[in-house]
This record gives C-alpha cells, sequence and structure tokens, in this order.
C-alpha cells in the first residue's frame, strides 16, 4: 500500500503552492495598496483640517478689525495682528478705498446728512502647518455729512431737491 500512494505523489508538479503563492502576492499587492490610500487620504483630512483652520483665523481677523473700528480714512494703510502665542495666527490691512474721499449719501431726504467713507479689509490666516488664506470684506463707514462732498453733476436737478 505504500508503494501504491508514493507513486501518486510521484506525477504531482506542485500546482496548488504556485497558485497559493500567486493568490498570497495578489492580496499583499491590494492590502499594500489599501494602506497606502488609507495614509494618503489621512493627510489629506488633515490638511482639510489646517485649511479650515486658516480661513477660521482669517476671519478672526476681520472681525477683529471691525470690533477695534481701525477705520481711519487719512491714513493710507493700516495693519493688525492677532494674537501671536496662538497657533493659528492673522494680519489685517485695512486699505481706505476712492483715496480716502468720501461718497455723497444716497440720493434722496437724508442728502445733507452723512457721507461714506469706503474701506477694504485683507486678513490673512496661517494655520501651523503653514497653509494661508486670504480674505477680503469691504466696509461702509457712515459718518456726518462733509460739506466738501459735492452733488453729483449729471444726476437731474430734481433729485436733488
Amino acid at each position: 500500500m505504500r508503494q501504491s500512494t508514493s507513486r501518486k505523489f510521484q506525477y504531482q508538479q506542485g500546482a496548488a503552492l504556485v497558485v497559493g503563492l500567486l493568490l498570497l502576492l495578489v492580496l499583499t499587492l491590494l492590502a499594500v495598496s489599501g494602506m497606502n490610500s488609507a495614509s494618503l487620504e489621512f493627510v489629506m483630512a488633515g490638511n482639510e483640517q489646517y485649511r479650515s483652520n486658516a480661513f477660521q483665523a482669517a476671519e478672526a481677523g476681520i472681525e477683529q478689525t471691525i470690533l477695534q473700528g481701525a477705520f481711519n480714512p487719512g491714513s493710507p494703510v493700516q495693519t493688525l495682528t492677532g494674537n501671536p502665542t496662538a497657533t493659528d495666527t492673522w494680519t489685517a490691512t485695512v486699505t481706505p478705498q476712492l483715496g480716502g474721499i468720501p461718497l455723497a449719501a444716497i440720493w434722496g431726504n437724508s442728502w445733507n446728512s452723512f457721507s461714506t467713507y469706503h474701506f477694504e479689509i485683507s486678513s490673512t490666516g496661517t494655520s501651523v502647518r503653514s497653509a494661508n488664506a486670504v480674505n477680503l470684506q469691504g466696509i461702509a463707514v457712515i459718518s456726518p455729512w462733509d460739506p466738501t462732498v459735492q452733488p453729483d453733476p449729471n444726476l437731474a436737478t430734481n433729485l436733488l431737491q
């Protein structure tokens, strides 16, 4: 009986071993590919978080600039900076528009009541990994009427009354 069993094994070529090794190779490649994909997605999620932090820091810069009320039409550019001890920082600049010249109020009954000064706030937020976000905000400051602002001569005279 022993001889007949050994003769059967004599004719086998080891195909099951080769097929098994090929399947293990394919599974290993799929596992490595999945790990690379997962680690790439992890880095992408982190980068998105840092970009969001930079955006929020830039928004905080605009908010703090508005709260400080640093709107002086006589000053060319004013720069404000955020807390340097924070992990995310911001720097905001306030630039008067139209050369700091006031615009007359909207035409109507209150023509001689007020003028408006226009400013632009540019805030740059920076997060821990140097992700940057730049946000712009326009501001119109209403102030008492400025006698140096003349009515627009191109408008009909009945609008000025």
